[in-house]
């Protein structure tokens, strides 16, 4: 295990390890232990109770949060026509065809979300080995192969994320940065774990939400008091 500094060591110190905190008691807290000289992103880790080795209890979606993640999303729209100028008028960062697919072919990748429109999934489609492991794949459930461009763009400018648990049965996410204000951290936490809850799979036995951990980039996490949160 890496050695961790002594601010972190210091932040932990103060820190009571059987604690279950409220979310607006663990934000407070959380303010009080971020000690890095940039504004860090405030992270939540979800353990469900489910196992994605079986396709009906992958947890997945995507959620609008109300006040955004304080980060700058570049959007690249592949789109052709009517919905490539759509795409410009909503805010894209990059709208094209053939060349950015060409341009991402040679290596390029300097955009955080992908949006295309389903006639173009078949050239599109030929990315998937650069863009799958990235994560940058659009994809329909995401919201990410639409004909509606327009409103596309415009949730994931306005702070739509994605969540998937992951192989080990964790969500692991963000809901802002330490500079938000404190209610809004806590609406973007409460956006995020109903829509969580509303994801459920229907074959998931036993409890759902079993744990919830909220930490900033380099501080210690806060476990949350889950019953408050199911």
């Amino acid at each position: 295990m890496a050695k961790r500094g002594k601010k972190y060591r210091n932040a932990v110190a103060t820190l009571d390890q059987m604690a279950r905190y409220t979310i607006e008691q663990a934000v407070a807290k959380l303010k009080e232990c971020a000690f890095a000289a940039f504004d860090e992103t405030v992270e939540l880790s979800f353990r469900l109770g489910v196992d994605p080795r079986h396709a009906d209890q992958v947890v997945r979606g995507t959620v609008v949060l109300p006040h955004g993640v304080g980060k700058e999303v570049r959007v690249l729209v592949i789109a052709q026509g009517d919905k490539a100028t759509e795409a410009q008028e909503s805010g894209a960062d990059m709208v094209g065809a053939q060349d950015y697919i060409e341009k991402i072919t040679g290596g390029w990748l300097e955009f955080d979300t992908m949006i295309t429109t389903p006639n173009m999934m078949g050239q599109v489609g030929k990315l998937g080995r650069i863009l799958g492991p990235r994560g940058l794949m659009p994809n329909p459930k995401s919201g990410t192969v639409t004909f509606d461009v327009a409103r596309a763009v415009k949730e994931v400018k306005a702070g739509k994320i994605e969540f998937r648990v992951d192989k080990t049965g964790n969500v692991n996410t963000s809901i802002g940065k330490v500079s938000f204000e404190n209610q809004k951290l806590i609406e973007n936490f409460q956006t995020l774990v109903d829509t969580i809850n509303r994801a459920k799979p229907s074959s998931a036995k036993g409890i759902y939400m079993r744990n919830i951990t909220i930490s900033s980039t380099m501080g210690p996490g806060f476990k949350l008091d889950v019953n408050l949160y199911r």
